[in-house]
């Protein structure tokens, strides 16, 4: 008989095959080496000048973006402690729509200087509650860089809305933002309710189509639908429209039942009768006015033929999203079968017509006048890979109108809201007593990794460009920030940004900051990593590209 030795301790408690990691060295110093890592992938993407990343998700879908959020959302983090950063840069995502790769850069930031911290001897609760101190204040100052005048705005005024939009489409397109500004602008002012609280960000619609360039790119008040009308029909004016969600066709009965012909004329009769009954069915909606018929489902030949006759348009929207979004922009009712609609289920458009756009046939839908709800911006490129990017840029520009109508507040971009942030903490630091102090002074230190970030990705000398910016700011001028543009002036790259018209909202930075500072936080307080074994059912199938997880 073999001897074998009794587990003891916390092996004794766990089944076989689990993984208990603690301690200083084990837990807390991996997790923040695990969330550094992170942070280093995504700050290289920040600002203007930020780099592409290349990423091959599991479907072998290429990404190549310097959006954080796409980046980290297909890279499948599997470390549990980094997972903490995709999410609070996830939150940041949902929460604003922007900036998120300041929450995970300034958060794997924070995390490090902790490490040096831990390194010296500070216990992690002693980081933790100064980092609560320090953002405490941090928010409290924010509210004092706020730029006077700009709680008040006109979300309809152009200029005002691309103010404040500009840096967050730079951010992703830079060297493109004034023409991509000028038509985010025009599409949400367009399609702004009259209590702007309630902007919805779904009633701008991108439709991506390859050829031309940016210059090319324009603005439909209504929808862009890729694919062609069914019929002959391809063109109409000021008509009305009935939706049918199930398609139109000679429905089927519920039960199956058997029909017993007896001679060549009780066949005849039987086929005409169809016939008869589906020509009743398109000239009931004929009549009713409408001149489209928008179907949801397939179009029977039969149905085809009758609807030609009548000189009806026929359009089919196979997406359920699409065909909900094409109600809300004609103010139709969708009818479940084809029956006579009432005048209440119909809906009125301007203009529908199938036109060719760089080689892709695609059907417009314009409905100009009364409650528009919804604009779509056209975007052409040269690649699908571009078409992407560019969409994101539009998005982050929808998010940030979205948040200005929330709160409006805008702050001094170009990292000089960061420099002076690390200014005042470092002063306020000195005035603390106890061990507190030096986790607020490394807190302090964190916001430097903005200026640093944003002179490094542009090639140029980080130490350098944070002294000039110290000093300006010690001297009185706290809009001084870095200008990527790589001015001529006697002030080199640290210029006033409200010469260069360079502003973030005031939002966009409270929480991306407290996030931040929330998940550093959660990642310090964690002392022990247990993880039971994993379960050892059939691994998941593969699923085929393009499918949705459900």
């Amino acid at each position: 008989m073999g001897f074998s030795m009794q587990p003891y301790g916390i092996q004794s408690m766990l089944k076989e095959g689990h993984k208990h990691l603690s301690g200083l060295d084990e837990a807390v110093l991996k997790n923040i080496d695990a969330c550094k890592q992170l942070s280093t992938i995504t700050r290289t993407s920040l600002g203007p000048e930020g780099m592409n990343k290349m990423v091959i998700n599991h479907l072998d879908k290429l990404f190549v973006t310097n959006d954080a959020a796409t980046i980290v959302n297909e890279l499948e983090v599997q470390h549990p402690a980094a997972k903490i950063l995709v999410l609070a840069g996830k939150a940041q995502q949902e929460e604003i729509g922007d900036g998120a790769n300041l929450t995970i850069s300034f958060a794997g930031e924070l995390l490090q200087n902790a490490e040096e911290l831990i390194r010296m001897g500070l216990h992690p609760s002693e980081i933790i509650s100064g980092y609560t101190k320090a953002i405490g204040k941090t928010i409290e100052v924010l509210g004092k860089l706020v730029e006077k005048g700009s709680e008040t705005m006109d979300v309809r005024v152009k200029e005002e809305v691309v103010t404040r939009m500009k840096a967050a489409v730079a951010s992703k397109q830079h060297g493109q933002e004034d023409i991509l500004c000028s038509l985010i602008a025009d599409a949400c002012i367009q399609v702004c309710p009259k209590n702007p609280a309630n902007f919805d960000v779904d009633n701008v619609r991108v439709t991506k189509l390859v050829g031309g360039g940016l210059h090319n790119c324009t603005i439909v008040r209504g929808m862009v639908l890729k694919g062609d009308a069914v019929g002959s029909i391809k063109h109409m004016e000021k008509a009305k429209v009935a939706v049918f969600a199930s398609g139109v066709d000679s429905s089927a009965t519920e039960t199956k039942g058997t029909v017993l012909i007896q001679s060549a004329e009780q066949l005849e009769n039987y086929s005409k009768t169809e016939e008869a009954k589906v020509e009743e069915l398109i000239k009931a909606v004929a009549e009713s006015g409408a001149k489209v018929i928008v179907s949801g489902g397939p179009v029977g030949e039969m149905a085809l033929h009758f609807c030609e006759r009548y000189k009806l348009m026929v359009l089919k929207i196979s997406s359920k999203f699409e065909l909900r979004r094409f109600c809300r922009t004609t103010g139709t009712s969708a009818l479940l079968k084809l029956s006579q609609p009432k005048a209440d289920d119909l809906g009125f458009i301007d203009s529908i017509s199938v036109e060719e756009i760089g080689g892709s046939r695609v059907t417009v839908v314009r409905s100009e006048e009364g409650g528009n709800k919804i604009a779509t911006v056209v975007l052409r490129g040269s690649t699908d890979s571009i078409l992407d990017d560019l969409e994101r840029a539009v998005d982050d520009g929808v998010n940030t109108y979205k948040a200005m109508c929330r709160d409006s507040r805008m702050v001094p971009g170009a990292a000089a809201t960061e420099i002076e942030l690390a200014r005042r903490l470092k002063e306020f630091s000195f005035k603390e007593i106890g061990l507190d102090q030096y986790a607020i002074a490394k807190f302090a230190e964190s916001f430097e990794m903005v200026p640093r970030t944003l002179a490094e990705n542009a090639g140029l000398n980080p130490m350098d460009i944070i002294s000039k910016l110290y000093e300006k700011h010690a001297s009185g001028n706290t809009k001084v920030g870095i200008d990527l543009g790589r001015g001529d002036s006697e002030d080199g790259v640290c210029k006033d940004v409200s010469s260069l018209n360079i502003w973030d909202l005031y939002v966009t930075k409270f929480f991306a900051l407290k996030y931040a500072a929330d998940a550093a936080c959660t990642v310090l307080r964690v002392d022990q990593i247990i993880m039971a074994k994993p379960a050892g059912g059939p691994g998941r199938r593969e699923q085929p590209a393009g499918m949705d997880e459900d």
